[in-house]
C-alpha cells in the first residue's frame, strides 16, 4: 500500500512505512497487485497533496492522471513527463515552461495551471478535470462534428489564442486533442508546452521544428520563426478535421506530411463532404493560405467571421450565443 504521509509504496504486510516509519492503515480487504512504477513514482513525488486515482491517458511525451486534490477535496489532472524526457534538460525545462507560460494567461477558454512540481525523476503539472472530454472525442466518436459546433468551437478557440497573442504566447501545438470541453459544452484550449514567448528565450536551435506535423504551418514545418498566425493556420486544420473527420495533409511519415503543409494546396472542405456549407469552406481555406500575410491577421478577426457565419446559419442560436460571448468576454485592452 501507499503510505499516507509520504505516499511510498510498501509491501501490504509492512505495519510501518519504510520511509518514514508512520504506522499504515489496515487493510479491509486483500491487496491488489502492485501498481506500474510510474504511478508509484508520482505518488512519491505528489506526498499527500493528491490523491492519485487513475490513469486518464497519455502521448509522446506525457501520461495523465486523474486525482483528488486533497485539501480542497477536487478533482483534478495530472501531466507527467515521461522519465526518459525529464532527464532531458531542454525538455524538462520546455514543460516547466508550459507552466509558466499558461500561468500568465487569465481566461474562461484557456486551460489554467494549478500547480507544478519536479523531482530527480518525476516532472508534473496539475490542471482542473474537465467534464466534458475533448474535440478529438468528439470527432472520433461521430466522425465529424456539425458545422455549427465546429465553427463554434473554432471561434472560441480563436478567441483564446488572440488573448495569448496579445500577451506574447504563440501556442504552437494546436490540435484537437489540445481542445477540451467543460461540463457546459464551452471550449477550453489547453497545453501550452511549446509555446513561444517573448519573456523567453529560445530553447531549441535554430531550424529545429516543434509540433504535431498534421497541424504545422508551412512556417513552423521548416523550422522558421513563428507568429499569432501559424496558430491560425492550425485553426483552419483543426476546423477542416472537425468538419470532414480528418486533417487535410497525411503521409507515410513527419517528413512527407510537412513537406505537403509547404508545398501542397489543400481540397477545400466543401469539394471532400457536401455536408460542408460553402460559406465555412471559403473561411477554412483563408486559415490554410500557405503565406502568413493571406490568412487572418488575428484571431478575432477569425472569430468575427466565424460568428457572422453562425448568426446567419438555422438552428445555430445556442452555438452563436456561446461564440458571442466568448468573442464578447475577450475584449479587454492590450497589456
Amino acid at each position: 500500500m501507499f503510505c499516507p504521509s509520504c505516499g511510498t509504496w510498501n509491501r501490504a504486510a509492512s505495519p510501518a512505512c519504510a520511509r518514514c516509519g508512520e504506522a499504515l492503515p489496515e487493510l479491509e480487504r486483500p491487496p491488489f497487485e502492485r501498481p506500474d512504477e510510474e504511478l508509484s513514482r508520482l505518488r512519491r513525488a505528489t506526498g499527500n497533496r493528491y490523491r492519485v486515482e487513475r490513469r486518464l491517458g497519455g502521448g509522446g511525451m506525457a501520461d495523465v492522471y486523474v486525482a483528488e486534490q486533497s485539501q480542497l477535496a477536487r478533482r483534478v489532472v495530472i501531466k507527467v513527463l515521461h522519465p526518459h524526457l525529464a532527464r532531458d534538460p531542454e525538455v524538462a525545462e520546455r514543460f516547466r515552461r508550459e507552466a509558466e507560460a499558461a500561468a500568465k494567461l487569465v481566461h474562461p477558454h484557456i486551460c489554467p495551471i494549478l500547480d507544478y512540481g519536479s523531482t530527480d525523476d518525476v516532472v508534473f503539472t496539475v490542471m482542473p478535470f474537465l467534464e466534458g472530454g475533448s474535440l478529438a472525442d468528439l470527432i472520433q466518436k461521430h466522425r465529424h462534428a456539425d458545422p455549427v459546433r465546429a465553427a463554434s468551437v473554432a471561434a472560441q478557440v480563436a478567441c483564446a489564442l488572440d488573448y495569448a497573442h496579445r500577451r506574447g504566447v504563440v501556442h504552437r501545438d494546436v490540435k484537437p486533442d489540445n481542445v477540451l470541453f467543460d461540463e457546459d459544452g464551452n471550449a477550453v484550449l489547453t497545453d501550452f508546452g511549446i509555446a513561444t514567448a517573448r519573456f523567453h528565450g529560445r530553447l531549441t536551435a535554430s531550424g529545429r521544428a516543434m509540433g504535431t506535423p498534421h497541424y504545422m504551418s508551412p512556417e513552423q514545418a521548416m523550422g522558421k520563426l513563428v507568429d499569432g498566425r501559424s496558430d491560425i493556420y492550425a485553426i483552419g486544420i483543426l476546423l477542416y478535421e472537425s468538419l470532414v473527420g480528418f486533417p487535410p495533409f497525411d503521409g507515410a511519415d513527419a517528413f512527407s506530411v510537412s513537406y505537403k503543409q509547404v508545398h501542397e494546396a489543400a481540397v477545400p472542405p466543401v469539394e471532400v463532404s457536401s455536408r460542408v456549407p460553402s460559406a465555412l469552406s471559403e473561411i477554412v481555406m483563408r486559415c490554410l493560405a500557405k503565406a502568413p500575410s493571406a490568412r487572418y491577421a488575428h484571431g478575432y478577426d477569425l472569430a468575427d467571421v466565424l460568428i457572422a457565419f453562425l448568426a446567419a446559419s438555422p438552428n445555430a442560436a445556442t452555438e452563436h450565443r456561446a461564440a458571442f460571448v466568448a468573442r464578447r468576454g475577450s475584449l479587454s485592452p492590450s497589456p
